[in-house]
Order: C-alpha cells, then structure tokens, then sequence
C-alpha cells in the first residue's frame, strides 16, 4: 500500500505551485495557493473540498462518496481500496488543483467558476 501513497505523492509534487506538509488531523495536505486541494489518511482515503455543486454532480455520478464526518458539506471522501482507485483520485485531486490554481474547473463539459 505505501506504492499508493508514493505515486499519488509523486504525481501531485509534480504540479506547479503544489505544496505537501502534515495535516492538522494527520496524514498528507496537499495546497496550492494556500488553499487546501485535499488531503489523505493514510493510504486508505483522502478528502477533498468542492463547492456545493460539484460535490453534488461528484456524488451523484460515484466518482466520490460524502465526507465521513461532514456529509453536508462541500467535502467529498474518497475511499482507496487498491492501487486501481489511484487514477480516479488523482483525477480528482486535479480537478481541484485547476479550480484553485485557475479558480474555473470542467465537469461534465460544462465550465464552472469556483
């Protein structure tokens, strides 16, 4: 499982303007601009904040689940059960790096402004 977290470590730090540190409440933060893309526990799930409207379409297509302790919020979770969930995360992981690092993000071949 530490090959997980390796590779979503080595894909993000590759982004511009992508910093890594501990989170608040352990694991991993990953930020761009000081605004938080997401975060993981371990290599078992990340959390990532959306706005409403994309955690909405998000949820509604499967891609991602509510968060684990704020359902109602913008959160979304994401569980890693194996190597074959890395993709989907770091699709979601960077379309949250494009919303905050441009503040406009694509879903569902609509533009939306964060």
């Amino acid at each position: 499982m530490s090959n997980i977290k390796d590779a979503i470590l080595r894909e993000v730090e590759s982004w511009e303007g992508v910093t890594v540190s501990p989170h608040r409440f352990g694991g991993i933060d990953f930020q761009v601009k000081g605004r938080e893309i997401g975060h993981l526990h371990g290599v078992t799930q990340a959390d990532l904040p959306f706005t409403a409207k994309i955690r909405k379409q998000l949820i509604e297509s499967g891609k991602a689940s509510p968060h684990h302790i704020y359902p109602n919020s913008g959160w979304i979770s994401y569980y890693i059960h194996s190597v074959e969930d890395v993709p989907l995360l770091l699709e979601l992981l960077r379309m949250n790096y494009e919303r905050l690092a441009n503040k406009t993000v694509e879903v569902n071949s609509e533009k939306v402004v964060a």
